[in-house]
C-alpha cells in the first residue's frame, strides 16, 4: 500500500488519516503504508501520478481518471458529499475489500 503526494498539497494528510481508519475497519491494520513524495514532473510521469494524494493498492490507482493529466497538482475525488480532496473512508474500504 502506497500513498503518493507532493508537498504543495495539504490533502494527503487527510487521505492518510482516512486510509489508516479504513485499514483498521477492514481488519488490516497490520498493513504498512509506504509514503512516496513526488517532487519533479519526471517522477510524476514515471509514476503515472495524476495528483496528490494518490493511493496505490497492489500498485494500482483504484481512483484513477485516465483523462486527468499527469503532474504535480492537487487531486479531487467525487464523493457522496461532492468533490473532496481525499476519498472517503467508505470509498477506501470498498477498494480494500
Amino acid at each position: 500500500m502506497e500513498l503518493l503526494f507532493f508537498d504543495g498539497c495539504p490533502h494527503w494528510r487527510l487521505a492518510d488519516q482516512r486510509l489508516r481508519e479504513a485499514l483498521v475497519q477492514a481488519g488490516r491494520d497490520e498493513v504498512q503504508v509506504e509514503y512516496r513524495q513526488v517532487t519533479t514532473p519526471e517522477q510524476a510521469e514515471r509514476a503515472g501520478f495524476r495528483g496528490s494524494p494518490t493511493v496505490l493498492v497492489d500498485g494500482q490507482d483504484p481512483f484513477a481518471d485516465r483523462s486527468a493529466p499527469v503532474g504535480l497538482s492537487c487531486r479531487v475525488f467525487r464523493t457522496e458529499a461532492g468533490l473532496a480532496g481525499s476519498p472517503t473512508v467508505e470509498q477506501l474500504l470498498a477498494v480494500l475489500s
